[in-house]
């Protein structure tokens, strides 16, 4: 499958798969940025998206910044949509006690890309009876 990008920045990298087995693509910030702690912060890949009709692209954290420095995607995942051609970013929230610096270059976020099922919804009268019932947060056990 191809996923192509514009290129709207000249720092602009395109996403890449760090191994053979990665599902998440990793992405790079485009400029320099200071998040200061608590905060959060839109960054800029430099991409314009040109997404194929029917998948969506996924923006996820990246696990090794969330453990070492307590950084990751606020609205995660985020979704774009294949309507979408406006610039990727990636909206970082800063969960430490110290600014964390962001430089161009830097790999930011994980891309996925999965394909998009669109439903009908309706209503009904009918209530669907299951052994689980609607028993929600912890009603499966510890």
């Amino acid at each position: 499958m191809r996923v192509q990008f514009k290129k709207a920045l000249d720092t602009a990298q395109l996403p890449v798969y760090s191994t053979k087995g990665a599902a998440g693509a990793d992405v790079y910030s485009a400029k320099d940025y200071k998040i200061p702690p608590g905060d959060h912060m839109l960054v800029d890949t430099g991409l314009d998206c040109v997404i194929p009709e029917g998948y969506e692209l996924q923006i996820r954290p990246r696990s090794g910044l969330a453990l070492k420095s307590k950084i990751t995607v606020l609205n995660s995942p985020g979704t774009i949509d294949s309507d979408y051609t406006g610039r990727l970013c990636v909206v970082l929230i800063n969960h430490s006690d110290v600014i964390f610096n962001v430089k161009t270059g830097d790999r930011i976020a994980q891309l996925v890309i999965a394909p998009v099922t669109q439903a009908t919804f309706e209503w009904t009268d009918q209530e669907k009876q299951t052994e689980r019932g609607s028993g929600g947060f912890g009603s499966t056990g510890v």
